[in-house]
């Protein structure tokens, strides 16, 4: 068992508080930070906002597990949160789903979603996405709960049925990949209030995932507690903060461009900066230690 996710609250725990759990996605190591630094209870960490963050690449299957992990690592390091991780489509047959499930237990992951997409996979609100047969992602799953070192990891299955052959489809296969083995469900990319519902209706008893992608996604945009009203135990905002930051980034190279200083309201100060990496906690070692006086004979 990994000793940094044994130490953060159980999934599990999380979910028995019967009250919706709201997961902002980290692209980065200070997003983790801020992010609990805001008081969320938990987190995620999605394959649309690292990729883009930390390799300027589309999420469209050009990243591999090695390069994911060490992205991912870096970022569960930053923050005592427990994390749910897009584990992708296990980056190939069974027999990769089982080393994918044990490296992200390594690097400390308290949960993670493995999808059904054909690969190269894509980011669930593109066009273009296709499905594996229902099998094959029923062995993966039985793969990935038969893999885990750890009896907390919760395996979360994710379809993406809905966008190639319709609800029903989804709805079907996510009932299948329940008796596989996976502890809840993520239908990925329902269109309208009604398919939200219905999907929430499905699987009352089941914990099951909304994704609200903010910024031209194709589900509708339902406050938390609206969508744990209809059955939905988790809500993640995948794109929230990297569209923000991407935002601000643009701002601020503009004002550079145009040699306008930077605005004090868009910005925070140095002060407030080295409080948001922990600064004071790193001058503290630095003070016992290395300043130290050496003891004498």
């Amino acid at each position: 068992m990994n000793p940094v996710s044994s130490s953060r609250p159980a999934w599990r725990t999380l979910l028995a508080a019967k009250r919706p759990l709201v997961l902002p996605v980290a692209h980065d190591a200070l997003s983790a930070r801020l992010i609990a630094r805001a008081g969320f209870e938990a987190y995620s960490i999605g394959g649309f906002p690292l990729v883009g963050a930390r390799y300027g690449l589309p999420d469209i299957g050009l990243v591999g597990l090695g390069e994911m992990i060490d992205g991912m690592r870096d970022i569960i390091a930053a923050s005592p949160l427990p994390v749910l991780v897009d584990a992708d489509h296990g980056y190939g047959d069974v027999k990769n789903v089982t080393r994918t499930v044990r490296a992200h237990e390594s690097i400390g992951a308290s949960a993670l979603f493995i999808e059904d997409q054909v690969a190269p996979k894509r980011c669930g609100h593109m066009a273009g996405k296709e499905v594996v047969p229902t099998e094959v992602m029923e062995a993966k799953l039985r793969a990935a709960a038969a893999a885990r070192t750890n009896p907390d990891t919760f395996l979360m299955a994710r379809t993406d049925a809905r966008a190639a052959h319709g609800l029903d489809e989804a709805l079907r296969r996510g009932e299948r990949y329940i008796k596989a083995g996976a502890d809840c469900l993520f239908i990925e990319a329902p269109e309208n209030v009604e398919e939200l519902k219905r999907i929430g209706a499905a699987f009352r008893g089941v914990p099951q995932m909304a994704n609200m992608l903010e910024g031209g996604g194709r589900t509708p945009i339902l406050s938390p507690q609206e969508l744990y009203d209809i059955g939905f135990s988790m809500i993640a905002y995948p794109t929230t903060l990297l569209f923000r930051v991407a935002r601000a980034i643009e701002r601020g190279l503009a004002d550079l461009k145009a040699g306008r200083p930077a605005p004090a309201a868009e910005m925070v100060g140095f002060d407030d900066f080295k409080d948001m990496v922990g600064f004071a906690d790193w001058a503290a070692v630095e003070n016992r230690f290395a300043k130290s006086k050496p003891e004498s004979n």
